[in-house]
């Protein structure tokens, strides 16, 4: 199965770039998969941890916390690999 690797842009004002599968949910369950998702800090472009405090790699999310999904650039993605070692 082909990665989709996606920056998101969460209500919370928080750019993530992460790999994302939708799952299909009943209403109200969370219907989208992040696996390694890493902040993207947009003052100087670094990746850090999206929840430190766990050795969790795969999160579920409502898509409604969700404002936009875009395209990462291909620098980006290839930070992003070196950093989930794949």
């Amino acid at each position: 199965m082909e990665q989709t690797i996606k920056c998101l842009l969460l209500k919370t004002n928080q750019v993530l770039i992460t790999e994302i599968v939708e799952v299909g949910a009943d209403i109200g369950e969370p219907d989208c998969k992040l696996i390694n998702p890493f902040i993207l800090n947009l003052s100087d472009q670094t990746l850090s941890n999206w929840l430190d405090f766990t050795l969790q790699s795969e999160f579920m999310i409502h898509s409604d916390s969700i404002m936009t999904i875009a395209d990462p650039k291909p620098e980006l993605i290839k930070k992003y690999l070196e950093l989930t070692g794949e």
